[in-house]
């Protein structure tokens, strides 16, 4: 049986000023502690308060959807850390799974916001200071849904095609600085988040949850989730030199995925 990443790269990055946001659980949660393991300094935004208690690290309570809250943790970022190497945009929400058509203006602009326009957000705050230490890396958090149709998830699929459209004329813009944007493609990483969308998706589709995840594993060549660790380890190589040359990329994570369902 094919497995994933269970631990992190080892790689040196002492001295790295990160900030990453949606990162008090889940896969940004993994990513701050392996930054932090490998020297870097790390601050993080979270919109759980009981979330960001239980996190090590320092960070904020800041909503995605919140244009001012966003911009405010870019700041208190580079307050605490001293300047600012490398931002990662991980927060995302799943949104509704429904038809186009049944698909409300409340259910689609919230997903637009946290998945899309909180990284034009903090993106636009933060190259300054990104600029000002000579350099850097963007690592802007896209999806499998960025590459391909995903029926029934048309407000997930539109926003993170839009991060990878942000992601590359981003990198165009900030070339010149030495500043690096790309954006990681994750596919079905295992955990509670894809169990609810899997739950979600065999309920519409009235088929039963086991069902639905053969048919989503089974679209892919390796026939299996990917881990936390596996995008971890692809953020951990872009921000350190190894990647120094890599910007402007759509990279996908997702275990050779042909398709989504």
């Amino acid at each position: 049986m094919i497995t994933g990443a269970t631990t992190h790269l080892p790689v040196d990055l002492t001295g790295l000023r990160v900030a990453i946001t949606g990162a008090a659980g889940g896969i940004g949660r993994v990513m701050a502690d392996s930054f932090a393991a490998c020297g870097a300094t790390v601050f993080v935004s979270d919109i759980s308060a009981e979330m960001l208690a239980d996190c090590p690290h320092q960070g904020m309570l800041a909503d995605a959807g919140n244009a001012a809250q966003m911009e405010g943790f870019v700041d208190a970022a580079v307050d605490y850390l001293g300047g600012l190497d490398v931002l990662i945009n991980n927060a995302g929400i799943a949104g509704p799974t429904k038809r186009v058509e049944e698909v409300t203006p409340e259910e689609l602009d919230p997903v637009l916001q946290v998945d899309l326009a909180a990284m034009f957000h903090t993106c636009r705050r933060a190259i300054p200071a990104l600029r000002a230490s000579g350099g850097g890396s963007i690592i802007n958090l896209s999806s499998s849904a960025g590459k391909f149709g995903f029926p029934l998830r048309s407000p997930y699929a539109a926003a993170k095609w839009g991060v990878i459209g942000f992601t590359k004329t981003l990198a165009i813009e900030l070339g010149p600085d030495g500043i690096r944007v790309n954006a990681l493609l994750p596919g079905a990483v295992d955990g509670p988040r894809i169990r609810r969308v899997i739950a979600a998706k065999a309920a519409a589709g009235g088929v039963g949850e086991n069902a639905q995840t053969d048919k989503l594993l089974s679209v892919s060549s390796l026939r299996c989730f990917v881990t936390q660790h596996d995008i971890t380890n692809m953020a951990l190589y872009l921000a350190s030199p190894f990647g120094a040359t890599i910007s402007g990329q759509a990279i996908s994570i997702d275990a050779d995925k042909q398709q989504l369902v």
